[in-house]
């Protein structure tokens, strides 16, 4: 306690008087407070080498001693620091806190990393590094520093999954990528799992494959290889080819289409003034409380709608079988299972951070800012989804035997 209270005077001491800009600032207190620190452990480090304090008689005629210092600009969190390295004569000493050739303190990494989180450009964190610190760093060192994360992604892409999964949503964003000099739209697929405590769990990344079974079987053998033994529940947008790769795989899986995308899809044929009305019929589909009502309820729509926009109807019979499994679950399960909301909002969290960038220079640097992206969405993901407890007793009954205890 004793010591406490005499840092917290010498603090007083130093900050007396002083404003925000002289002890933040890029000359300020902070900075000299950091420089001495560390130039004080690598004394000590030099110390711990040479096995003798600085100027103590022991250290003579012991075959090395000091020679002096050698300046060094390191990157830190904080901007560039100048300090002082102190070396021995023999050329022995190999500092730990600034090894030799080292020219970034981990704090400036770690800024980096954080920018291109948010979806910024190399270009942009150099300008905002010069804007803010004063430093000037290339694209190249910037692209460097990203790249470490990339040995994240791989071991993040291939890690062990659970052995059951009770709900699999699937979906993709687009994007541009340069590929062969030429920018190409792609997409990069994205496969969410529901655990059995209700966790949401991101499987992985897919980017700049072509869509079609054998690209989903693909996706389906690498989630079986690494441990998915079953799905109950596999919710898509009727992605092409993705019901039979689910077939082929994971033959008692139920595939339900997603209810947003099937509406979403439907206005497209509807201009701005219907659209309110034609969601409101299309909702007396959907929102029916059995999968005959709803039966009902589509051809109640078809002979309103026909005669203008035959291709809803038509849409809605052509997939009717993977739209009405919904239909034989509770409410609680139907809000969990109908939509793919769960996984548009990460959909939302990555195109945030790609929205701004003209295109991907490769498939690389997607996965590196998608990665990033993930790793600071799944920070919201604490709690299980809402009324979990209820929808998993349920497909414990409906699945019997396929639900670990």
């Amino acid at each position: 306690m004793a010591e406490a209270n005499e840092v917290d005077q010498l603090l007083d001491q130093l900050l007396k008087g002083k404003s925000p800009e002289e002890i933040l600032g890029r000359d300020g207190v902070l900075k000299g407070l950091t420089k001495r620190l560390v130039e004080r452990a690598l004394e000590g480090e030099l110390t711990t080498h040479l096995g003798y304090e600085k100027h103590a008689l022991e250290g003579r005629n012991t075959g090395n001693s000091r020679n002096g210092v050698t300046a060094k600009s390191v990157l830190t969190g904080t901007g560039e620091l100048e300090l002082e390295v102190p070396r021995d004569r023999n050329g022995e000493f190999d500092p730990q806190l600034v090894k030799k050739g080292q020219r970034r303190l981990p704090g400036f990494d770690d800024k980096v990393i954080a920018l291109y989180a948010r979806g910024l450009t190399t270009r942009e964190i150099q300008g905002h590094l010069h804007d803010l610190y004063d430093v000037e760093v290339s694209p190249t060192l910037i692209s460097n520093v990203t790249d470490a994360v990339l040995e994240d992604v791989r071991s993040w892409q291939s890690r062990p999954l659970d052995a059951v999964y009770p709900i699999l949503y699937l979906d993709a964003i687009h994007l541009k990528l340069r590929s062969s000099g030429a920018v190409q739209n792609q997409a990069v697929y994205v496969a969410l799992g529901i655990t059995l405590e209700g966790q949401k769990d991101l499987l992985g990344l897919w980017v700049g494959e072509t869509e079609g079974a054998k690209f989903w079987l693909n996706v389906l053998t690498e989630l079986k290889n690494r441990g998915v033994r079953d799905i109950l529940i596999a919710c898509v947008d009727g992605l092409k080819g993705f019901p039979e790769a689910i077939e082929n795989l994971y033959p008692q899986t139920q595939v339900q289409l997603c209810i947003v995308h099937m509406v979403r899809n439907s206005l497209r044929y509807v201009s701005w003034k219907e659209r309110k009305i034609i969601a409101l019929d299309l909702r007396k589909i959907y929102a029916a409380p059995t999968a005959e009502a709803a039966e009902q309820a589509l051809e109640t729509f078809a002979r309103r709608w026909d005669a203008r926009f035959p291709s809803i109807s038509k849409s809605w019979r052509e997939n009717w079988q993977r739209v009405i499994p919904f239909f034989a679950y509770p409410p609680e399960i139907r809000k969990v299972i109908y939509t793919t909301n769960a996984i548009e909002s990460i959909n939302a969290s990555l195109r945030k951070v790609t929205r701004k960038r003209g295109a991907f220079p490769n498939p690389d640097s997607v996965r590196k800012v998608l990665y990033l992206a993930i790793q600071k969405a799944s920070e919201r993901w604490a709690r299980p989804i809402k009324d979990w407890v209820a929808a998993l007793n349920h497909l414990t009954m409906v699945f019997e035997g396929r639900v670990p205890n």
